[in-house]
């Protein structure tokens, strides 16, 4: 498939889309405490989601391969799962979780894509660490999009600070992705990689980049359910993800809450 070229009046849209998103993904994020669900959770993003007038865009999404859609507008994923946990009334959060929530909403016909990841009251040093490492990947993952560079640029940029940083596991068979027509478009962008290798980027491109860190090693285990992640040794996992716009000097985040 071809990497859509967003038009001026699409990146208008998204960036009204990624300013609700924000906006909800934060309010959402006030609520991770101990004793709440991720049901809860799940519940009250979907609700937020459709005060701004927009849509949930997890929420019935089938991937291929799928047993079954989506049946949430939240991905929650603790400690151990790394993406697309599937919320429900019996997982109750406690003192030294931390969770990934994983976001998506269409505003206007067009979609964005955002992640997190909180601690539950105190955390480990080391889930600590993990998640201020996985965010500062994200930020030199986004300073590596420039038009001029590639896809290979962001993973080797990603891969190189993540190495400098300990022994955490790249997640390699989950990655970022095109987003705005769809919720997944070309290009899939790894977080590993080498530079100057894979698809050119280009001033309009609009593009979601999402660290996945492991405290262990990088393989992961899929629940039966089809879609719950989560690190084969047991480790927490951290993740973290915005919608960028590529434009000719730098890349702009659309999923924040200022314009």
């Amino acid at each position: 498939m071809p990497v859509i070229i967003k038009t001026q009046e699409e990146i208008e849209i998204l960036r009204e889309g990624g300013k609700h998103l924000a906006e909800v993904l934060y309010k959402v994020k006030e609520k991770v405490v101990p004793g709440i669900s991720t049901k809860e959770l799940d519940l009250y993003a979907e609700k937020l989601i459709h005060e701004m007038g927009d849509t949930p865009a997890f929420l019935n999404y089938r991937p291929a391969g799928a047993k079954f859609p989506f049946p949430a507008s939240l991905c929650v994923s603790v400690n151990d799962e790394v993406v697309h946990g599937i919320p429900n009334k019996k997982r109750i959060f406690k003192e030294g979780d931390i969770v990934s929530l994983d976001l998506g909403l269409k505003h206007k016909g067009l979609f964005t894509d955002m992640a997190i990841t909180v601690p539950i009251g105190k955390v480990s040093i080391e889930s600590q660490k993990l998640m201020e490492v996985t965010e500062r990947a994200l930020q030199v993952g986004i300073d590596a999009a420039q038009a001029g560079n590639t896809v290979g640029d962001i993973g080797y940029a990603v891969e190189s600070f993540v190495r400098s940083q300990g022994k955490y596991g790249i997640v390699e068979v989950l990655s970022g992705h095109g987003v705005g027509r769809a919720i997944h478009e070309d290009p899939y962008i790894p977080n590993f990689g080498k530079a100057g290798k894979g698809e050119k980027l280009v001033a309009g491109m609009v593009v979601a980049i999402e660290p996945m860190l492991n405290n262990g090693a990088k393989n992961v285990t899929i629940d039966e359910d089809g879609y719950t992640f989560r690190t084969a040794d047991g480790k927490n996992s951290a993740h973290f993800e915005h919608t960028i716009l590529i434009t000719e000097t730098e890349a702009k985040i659309l999923t924040q809450t200022f314009s």
